[in-house]
């Protein structure tokens, strides 16, 4: 017997209160095109609330690590920076302030890799600081193994920047051809 509709309506607003605090990683993806010994689809998470998001898909863009690596600061590179995305790495400052910086350089989004290379699994919710200021460009938070291979790879090949194309609908690809990282399971 089913009880009486007060107990089915508390039943159903106890789910939804907790499907809604359950929150559903939202993904974009990027794919490295160059260097070739890091050719994947790379995924990222958007700031939760702060900067844009992507409006124009980039077939072909730089993804220039940033000089200091943290970008807390002037940026050496930062005419490398302009027009391009910038990859950064998590530390020193909030992820507003990397945001705000690339911004100034001209970047038209940032992907800050979390500073513990071994991560290779958990994402980190990049949210507002205290500061109410804002960003317009598009932030990404990346697993840090994802940012040390990339980072490795064009040491090794010693290229200033990486070649991507963003943002990839996985959705249209088939599972057997997704050049995923084999460090990494999504």
């Amino acid at each position: 017997m089913l009880p009486p509709w007060p107990g089915w309506l508390g039943l159903w607003l106890g789910l939804c209160s907790l499907a809604h605090s359950l929150r559903i990683q939202e993904y974009l993806y990027f794919q490295v095109l160059s260097p070739g010994d890091i050719r994947y689809i790379f995924a990222a998470t958007p700031a939760k609330d702060f900067g844009g998001v992507f409006d124009t898909r980039y077939e072909q863009i730089y993804l220039v690590p940033a000089d200091p690596p943290e970008a807390c600061g002037v940026l050496n590179n930062g005419v490398f920076i302009e027009g391009q995305i910038a990859l950064v790495e998590r530390g020193g400052c909030s992820f507003l302030s990397k945001t705000r910086l690339v911004q100034e350089h001209g970047g038209r989004a940032v992907i800050i890799a979390d500073n513990a290379y071994d991560n290779d699994s958990s994402y980190v919710d990049m949210i507002q600081d205290s500061t109410r200021q804002t960003a317009d460009i598009p932030a990404l938070f990346l697993l840090g193994r994802d940012g040390y291979m990339i980072r490795r790879s064009l040491e090794q090949h010693g290229l200033p920047w990486a070649l991507i194309s963003i943002p990839v609908n996985v959705t249209s690809i088939p599972t057997f051809e997704l050049m995923q990282p084999p460090w990494t399971f999504w």
